[in-house]
């Protein structure tokens, strides 16, 4: 679908898309909602008829009986059809919030990862449960009550016309007052209610970020700063609240004031034109009874403005992520990448308008262990997310094999790489299940192999359940270095020809990170190997390492190489040893004291 096409679409025409094969249920129950009008509007005519053989003198029971027991048919027609139209409105409306959820789903995953990050996590999780889910209420029951309580009025309304047209208007009179301080309600409180809706999702984004992050909070004592955080947030969603119920409560006073009164129309039009002899008296109690029930209707349906505006809001909010532009990829294979070779040339990007890669041009040779290192923020992990296809470059190539990575489909390049970040994060599953994510199809053995190969079998041995351990959320229920063990372990069995690892040992001990890169040196025999590391020790038999300073490669070469080239590198390297040498006499004194103690 095109662009430009999508930014002029309604919202009725997202919610038949979202709906799916289930569009024509709203088609039905809008059917159904038509004959419960039908049969909401008989009743009236039955106690009209009723109210007039009564002033006839009329005294027959049965006759009355009769009328009863057929308002009665009609009312279980209408509740009938209002539940089987209620029924088909929210089948459809349940499709819909599916549909919005599995777009959002799936437009993260091919939207570039700088979009998704520049926004607050606990906003994609608000929009996508929260709010979502907030509109199943209107978009359901719209359809069925919002139908019926806007066509009934006008059934009433023209059938009035027929019996006398001046008492017929004179019903106008009051409503249209009341539609008039509706009109300046709306017009008055429009942007400062879509300034409320903001306010509201800014003050649930506060929430979750306070809530994730308690445990930090504590730990530094900022409990007071985020609280007030918090607070401010809330406070700032009250002020505005107040701020647009202020701007249009009196207007609403009105409109709901003014709107329901037809008898202010009705009765002095009416009254008049029976002493001029110009409407029978029969006509005119049918008029009074019929006014009585035309305008409650239209105040419900307005009632639910509001709701339509909320939902409105949300709409926009979903289809502006839907629309974003995805990343440019083919669907199909067309060249077919020779080897496994990467090159960036001339690379820039950017992140929030401020350029932090300075072309950047690097040749990653086939089966050969690169790594990338510099100061904290240099743009080493920015690399790797491009060469990941996790964002796109502004400008320069980055090829694989010989062939623009945008040439590629994304499915395919993906399944090329094995990335592991520096944040590991793992499912609410078991830990056979995590590692499985790697390659669907693995059997339990692959899976155990590569746990043992990462240095995670032991410890997993060691679990409750064994493989079949859950982990809890985000793997909430094992260690830093544990979850990351796990990470690689999934990526090795992916078995992909490149492998990067975002200083994926940066929670490891001394240990085990040298048993996970004695297993990574073993598994990557023959694929193009990527590493950031912190740990300058762990990439110096890498064959080529390239050193990265403010988004510019300042040296790339071998350890030996750039020891004698490279004053920063050599920096780096005699900082590391000299933190690496404290280390030891820590370890050593401590050993000693426990010596001492024991003795």
């Amino acid at each position: 679908m095109k662009e430009g096409l999508m930014k002029k679409r309604s919202t009725i025409s997202w919610v038949l898309e979202f709906a799916g094969r289930k569009k024509s249920y709203y088609l039905g129950s809008v059917l159904l909602a038509i004959l419960g009008v039908a049969t909401s509007f008989l009743p009236y005519l039955i106690i009209a008829d009723m109210v007039k053989e009564l002033l006839a003198g009329n005294r027959d029971f049965n006759d009355y009986l009769r009328s009863v027991i057929l308002m009665g048919v009609c009312w279980v027609f209408r509740v009938t059809f209002h539940s089987i139209s209620t029924t088909l409105s929210h089948v459809a409306t349940f499709n819909v919030l599916g549909g919005i959820r599995k777009q959002l789903c799936k437009k993260l995953s091919t939207i570039p990862l700088g979009s998704v990050l520049d926004d607050n996590s606990g906003s994609y999780k608000n929009i996508i449960v929260e709010r979502v889910d907030s509109m199943e209420k209107t978009l359901a029951h719209i359809v069925p009550e919002f139908t019926s309580n806007i066509l009934l009025p006008i059934v009433m309304f023209i059938y009035l016309l027929t019996l006398d047209w001046r008492v017929g208007l004179s019903n106008l009179i009051p409503a249209v007052i009341g539609l008039a301080f509706a009109a300046v309600m709306m017009a008055k409180s429009q942007g400062e209610f879509a300034v409320t809706v903001q306010k509201t999702k800014y003050l649930n984004d506060t929430a979750v970020e306070y809530i994730n992050g308690i445990e930090v909070i504590k730990a530094f004592g900022k409990t007071g700063s985020s609280y007030e955080k918090f607070v401010n947030a809330a406070k700032e969603g009250a002020d505005c609240f107040i701020s647009w119920m202020r701007k249009c409560i009196w207007w609403q006073a009105g409109s709901v004031s003014f709107m329901p009164a037809t008898f202010l129309g009705v009765l002095p039009v009416g009254l008049f034109l029976v002493k001029n002899g110009s409407l029978t008296p029969d006509k005119f109690i049918t008029c009074v009874i019929l006014s009585a029930g035309l305008i409650t209707p239209l105040v419900v349906a307005f009632s639910y403005m509001d709701d339509i505006m909320k939902m409105k809001t949300i709409f926009g909010e979903a289809t502006e992520i839907i629309e974003r532009k995805d990343m440019e990829r083919p669907e199909r294979l067309s060249k077919i990448p020779k080897g496994s070779d990467i090159e960036l040339k001339d690379v820039k990007f950017s992140y929030k308008d401020k350029e932090i890669l300075h072309g950047i041009n690097m040749e990653i040779k086939q089966g050969e262990v690169n790594a990338f290192v510099g100061p904290s923020g240099s743009g080493k992990s920015t690399i790797a997310r491009l060469i990941d296809s996790l964002w796109d470059v502004d400008s320069g190539s980055i090829t694989y094999g010989g062939v623009d990575i945008k040439e590629l489909p994304l499915d395919y390049y993906t399944s090329q790489i094995a990335y592991v970040a520096q944040d590991n994060y793992l499912f609410d599953m078991t830990v056979k299940e995590n590692i499985r994510l790697g390659r669907a199809g693995a059997t339990d053995e692959e899976v155990i192999n590569a746990a043992k190969a990462s240095g995670c079998h032991e410890f997993i041995l060691g679990l409750e359940k064994g493989y079949d351990t859950v982990v809890g959320g985000a793997g909430g229920h094992l260690s830093g270095g544990e979850r990351q063990r796990i990470c690689i372990a999934r990526a090795m069995l992916k078995n992909a020809p490149v492998v990067i690892l975002d200083e994926a040992t940066a929670y490891t001990d001394p240990e085990n990170e040298a048993l996970v890169q004695a297993s990574v040196a073993k598994l990557v025999q023959g694929k193009t190997l990527i590493v950031i590391a912190h740990r300058l020790s762990t990439i110096q038999d890498a064959d080529k390492i390239f050193v990265i300073n403010d988004g510019r490669i300042e040296a790339a070469g071998n350890h030996i190489e750039l020891l004698s080239n490279c004053i920063l590198y050599r920096k780096m390297w005699d900082a590391h040893t000299m933190a690496k040498d404290d280390s030891l006499e820590s370890e050593s004194a401590s050993e000693a004291r426990k010596e001492a103690a024991n003795a």
